[in-house]
């Protein structure tokens, strides 16, 4: 079988998750024996096709994406212009038995190249605009990229989500059939964690040995609930003493997170770092005494299976596909009640002052984070690319 995966981003270019997400998946796709392409936009440091891991990895160089939004709706339409050029080029070479999209930003090309091969459509909706925006998507461009969501979901052949909770929400919104919406979980490989080589000297650089060191990671916009655990810090460092936080991440909401946590009288007791590399992030969760998600909207969570990977107790809001990744067991991890402060900071205080708890959660939670295994999640992929070329293509 031969497959064309189509993402806005690849690596070396990497914007957020879901060029790891693509490159993971592709790569053990082809362990699978699968032939599989990648049409993805690069810089001028990039060739133009590369064989990557058994990948065929074919580059459209597109200019700097802009950060207004309004601005990058009008970006997306022109770079699926040249991937659907470039698509039809690659059409010409070779004979695709199927197109997997990977959310809206490569919709229009996807959908196009389906239906100029003649074959099944596939998407991965990672998240949604309805999702992100807590429902508010009647004004431009968050109605736009609603409507292209929406219009993608329903002519596709197959829909995949990452969890049962993306799936339920994707087919109430885009008013789909569950039985369209495949759940195919985000897998992890711990090898990949790796750290600096010292971990003590970081770890110096933002507590003391005595202190207690509480990780935020992530892209600093509202729906992360950023500002829920930045308002639990303060009675909760009056509680247990000796408390510092880390904040990893840019985004939006950078500023005014900065902002709140000045008026909460925050400033000498934690640091914002800003974006950072993945060595740096992989170590930050090794010094850390817990990683806290307080996501309001969260598709899956995988800070919180980093965190578990690498040693470090994970506190989750109870929402979402965090559910799913942190059961309500207390057996990998604990929960609190979503954009609860108080809730939020009970549930850390707990894992902050009992040492016996958090080695019974890391212990746990290492073998727990096995089953969240890349070639399973490829194998369950192929499957599904053999069920959906097994019967024609849903007409328009």
């Amino acid at each position: 079988m031969r497959v064309l995966i189509l993402s806005w981003e690849y690596p070396p270019l990497i914007e957020g998750g879901l060029a790891r997400h693509v490159r993971k998946l592709s790569e053990n796709l082809v362990r699978q024996d699968v032939e599989v392409h990648v049409l993805t936009r690069g810089g001028e440091e990039s060739p133009a096709e590369e064989d990557c891991e058994g990948v065929i990895v074919h580059r459209v160089r597109e200019p700097r994406r802009p950060r207004d939004l309004s601005e990058f709706v009008a970006w997306i339409e022109h770079m699926n212009a040249d991937m659907l050029a470039a698509g039809v080029e690659l059409g010409d070479r070779y004979d695709f038995d199927l197109v997997h999209g990977h959310d809206w930003l490569v919709a229009v090309a996807g959908d196009h190249l389906a239906n100029r091969f003649r074959c099944p459509l596939v998407v991965t909706i990672h998240a949604t605009e309805y999702g992100r925006h807590q429902g508010w998507v009647d004004q431009h461009p968050q109605s736009h990229i609603h409507g292209v969501e929406k219009w993608m979901a329903n002519r596709a052949d197959r829909v995949i989500t990452c969890s049962a909770y993306m799936r339920e929400h994707v087919s109430d919104i885009y008013g789909l059939d569950e039985g369209r919406v495949t759940v195919i979980p985000n897998g992890i490989d711990p090898t990949d964690l790796v750290p600096v080589d010292d971990l003590d000297a970081l770890r110096a650089r933002f507590a003391q040995p005595h202190e207690k060191l509480v990780l935020l990671v992530g892209r600093l916009v509202y729906e992360k609930g950023f500002q829920i655990a930045l308002e639990a810090l303060p009675p909760l460092i009056e509680r247990v003493g000796d408390v510092r936080f880390l904040v990893a991440g840019s985004g939006t909401a950078e500023q005014e997170l900065r902002d709140q946590a000045s008026a909460l009288g925050l400033d000498d007791h934690g640091t914002f770092l800003g974006w950072i590399g993945d060595d740096v992030l992989h170590s930050l969760y090794r010094i850390a005494d817990l990683t806290v998600v307080p996501s309001i909207y969260e598709p899956f969570g995988l800070v919180a299976l980093e965190a578990m990977a690498s040693g470090c107790p994970c506190l989750v809001a109870d929402t979402g596909g965090l559910r799913e990744v942190v059961p309500s067991d207390e057996r990998v991890g604990l929960r609190f009640h979503s954009r609860d402060p108080e809730s939020l900071g009970s549930m850390a205080e707990r894992l902050l002052t009992d040492d016996a708890l958090r080695e019974r959660l890391v212990a746990e939670a290492q073998e727990h984070v096995l089953t969240f295994d890349w070639a399973d999640v490829a194998r369950q992929a192929a499957a599904l690319y053999e069920s959906a070329t097994s019967g024609a293509r849903t007409s328009a």
